[in-house]
């Protein structure tokens, strides 16, 4: 869910500002005298890096608007008040600022962490995961997710996204320009064609540059898991995704994927494989029992 919420604001970015570019005749400068692979490169690096960090900067409230999270100010159960302790405890031992504690509405086991640095982040479960798993299973879930905060997940995601983005405005205005030419025949500036074909290109491009990211999520995931058995043991670690992979083979019982801590419907081969943003949860079990604490 962290991964997909953020490549979501990502691309709607991006192609905002590709939209509001044009109708400010950026595109068309940048055309005046054919296409100067300088200059594009150089302004593709600039919006990319910015649309970027903009998706980092609004990650926060992006995954709570979406997931109907609802923050903890002030715990009113006891069930709460465990769990915001939980988390502080964690969070001292990982070094971190205090992250936000919030609970989402959804009936799957599922749990994520966003933000855009270690010491301003949101850490959400999901009322499922709550009411299925033990306290020693939430407390491995909240120090997988933990990991992810202390790790500086978000910051790298959001550099690596910064290089695809740069090379998506980069290559879908080459190829837009090389279709109005010889395509469409236009030898002044750009017409039409170059427009709905590098909106279409950067669309295409983007999806295709996401298993980059998708690639840097699945190693991040192991690391995480680590940082999850560090925090609450091993065992514990362990148990929680022997438990969601119990609960993702039991039909009609729950989706295909999900995408938050980490739920995949056994392992996918071919070009499916590429688009996962989290390593088979056997996999998973197996690295975490012969890894080095």
């Amino acid at each position: 869910m962290r991964i997909l919420l953020f490549l979501a604001t990502n691309l709607a970015v991006i192609i905002v500002a590709s939209f509001t570019l044009r109708l400010l005749g950026v595109d068309s400068y940048l055309a005046q005298n054919g296409i100067q692979y300088g200059s594009l490169l150089a302004f593709a690096a600039i919006f990319g890096f910015a649309g970027a960090i903009v998706s980092l900067l609004i990650s926060k409230p992006m995954a709570k608007w979406s997931t109907k999270a609802k923050v903890i100010e002030s715990p009113r159960t006891p069930a709460e008040r465990w769990l915001v302790d939980t988390v502080a405890e964690m969070a001292k031992n990982a070094s971190i600022g205090m992250p936000e504690v919030a609970i989402f509405p959804a009936s799957q086991s599922n749990a994520f962490a966003t933000g855009w640095n270690k010491n301003n982040a949101l850490v959400a479960v999901s009322e499922g995961l709550l009411q299925r798993f033990n306290k020693d299973e939430i407390r491995a879930v909240l120090g997988h997710e933990i990991g992810h905060v202390a790790n500086g997940d978000m910051v790298t995601l959001a550099l690596i996204q910064g290089v695809v983005n740069t090379f998506v405005i980069f290559a879908s205005r080459v190829i837009g320009s090389f279709v109005d030419r010889v395509v469409f025949k236009n030898e002044s500036g750009h017409g039409l064609g170059f427009f709905a074909v590098s909106i279409v290109a950067e669309i295409v491009l983007g999806i295709l540059a996401s298993t980059i990211v998708f690639w840097f999520s699945r190693r991040r995931e192991f690391r995480a898991d680590i940082a999850g058995a560090q925090l609450a043991g091993r065992s514990a670690m362990i148990s929680a995704l022997a438990r969601l992979k119990q609960e993702s083979e039991i039909p009609d019982q729950m989706p295909d994927t999900l995408q938050a801590f980490g739920i995949n419907r056994g392992a996918r081969g071919g070009l499916s494989a590429l688009f996962m943003t989290h390593p088979p949860l056997e996999d998973r079990i197996q690295a975490l029992q012969s890894a080095k604490l």
